[in-house]
């Protein structure tokens, strides 16, 4: 039996903000060290499919480069699998991805070479740990067409997901993508195993249709329901979470660094892979207070700073005097001397200021303050909590030393001047 994945990671991730205006959703940094994507490809290898195919899209300049040919995920192989990185292409009748139903139709030419019996399609922007084996037999074992991953979810919270209801057998009998009032709280995990040739059908039944959307959830699981295909739920009982705002994305992390965090990020039995590159040891300095934070190789903190609930990834130099707490940095950033961080995402060599604060605040309600890649905060500024500074902003894109809650700089200069 030959099974194929497919991982859908186009997504342009708008809701992530200044953390996807320079790359794809499943290449922002996660927990220090690794990417989104890497831990749906962490999955495959874990589970023994090696036959990996990427859908990229937007800005997949950094997805490409990470993964390369897969060599940290041993997946670099010719002949028997191995990784490949698709993207759209100019020709007669494709176009952009306009759905995730199309991203897979316009690639099935690819997909189905080699006859896979079975396609397993999963969503490259998700944190998890799942044996897909799993899912597979109880695929096979139902004669199911499609088998679709589900997990429960705070009733709140449903609306935002393709709720599904199954019988006592697990046959799925109703789904409805994003409802206002979701009858049950049972979500949709955007992992989907299809025969092969009901992808095929299904997949050609939707190209030709001109009011789809093209959408797996909004368009294909609705019509395989009506048209009395077997459907079946696979429940699943582990972490899993969809960082696709940034709230849920700091709150992801936060969670990691709880002693009773439900993810198993240090397993030895199910290691998440990633591309790193040669860093030094971290370097703490004396009289350095660091509390219940992960820190990546290369960090430098210097003395009489304090770090406390914080996730820094490569390279990120803390110098002295300087608070950083319940903040992520992202690779190669730096904090300049007495600067007062709070909840703050700094994306990649980021360089805040000496005296500078960043999201302090008294306020009940406190909003998380977003720096984008490759800018700068002048000495001495104060970023109120909720403000948002874009990529590449300089000191001379400010027009003060204060920055307002929910004020937002971006640079001034034209894309040819960066």
């Amino acid at each position: 039996m030959k099974v194929r994945a497919v991982i859908l990671a186009g997504g342009e991730g708008t809701r992530l903000s200044v953390l996807t205006s320079k790359r794809a959703k499943p290449a922002v940094l996660f927990a220090g060290k690794y990417r989104v994507i890497d831990f749906t490809l962490s999955n495959c290898v874990n589970s023994q499919l090696s036959d990996v195919m990427v859908l990229a899209q937007y800005r997949p300049q950094s997805l490409i480069e990470h993964i390369g040919s897969g060599g940290p995920w041993d997946l670099n192989l010719d002949f028997t699998g191995g990784v490949r990185i698709l993207t759209p292409y100019k020709a007669k009748a494709s176009d952009w991805f306009v759905g995730t139903a199309d991203a897979v139709q316009q690639n099935f030419a690819f997909i189905k070479k080699g006859n896979p019996d079975h396609v397993i399609i999963l969503s490259g922007d998700h944190i998890y740990a799942m044996n897909y084996q799993n899912i597979i037999q109880s695929h096979i074992e139902n004669d199911a067409d499609v088998t679709i991953a589900c997990i429960p979810v705070p009733l709140n919270e449903a609306s935002r997901y393709g709720i599904l209801e199954y019988d006592s057998n697990n046959k799925i009998f109703s789904f409805q993508e994003k409802p206002n009032h979701p009858a049950s709280n049972t979500a949709n995990m955007g992992i989907y195993i299809f025969k092969s040739e009901v992808l095929n059908q299904v997949l050609w039944d939707d190209h030709s249709s001109s009011d789809s959307k093209h959408d797996f959830g909004n368009d294909i699981i609705p019509n395989l329901l009506r048209n009395n295909f077997n459907v079946f739920a696979f429940p699943f009982n582990g972490y899993w979470v969809d960082v696709g705002t940034i709230e849920t994305y700091w709150n992801a992390h936060m969670e990691l660094l709880s002693p009773n965090s439900q993810f198993r990020l240090y397993d030895p039995n199910w290691v998440i892979h990633t591309r790193s590159y040669e860093r030094p040891p971290v370097f703490i300095h004396k009289n350095a207070k660091v509390e219940n934070c992960l820190i990546s190789d290369g960090c430098i903190i210097e003395e009489n700073t304090l770090i406390q609930n914080c996730v820094l990834s490569p390279g990120v130099h803390i110098r002295r005097n300087a608070v950083v707490k319940e903040s992520i940095l992202f690779t190669d950033s730096q904090i300049q001397e007495n600067a007062k961080i709070y909840r703050c995402i700094a994306d990649k060599r980021v360089m805040i200021g000496k005296d500078s604060k960043i999201g302090l605040t008294k306020a009940p309600n406190i909003k998380l303050t977003l720096i984008g890649k490759d800018s700068m905060v002048p000495e001495g500024t104060t970023i109120q909590h909720g403000a948002i500074i874009g990529a590449d902003v300089i000191e001379s894109d400010y027009h003060s030393k204060i920055i307002k809650s929910g004020e937002m700089i971006q640079t001034r200069r034209l894309p040819y001047e960066i």
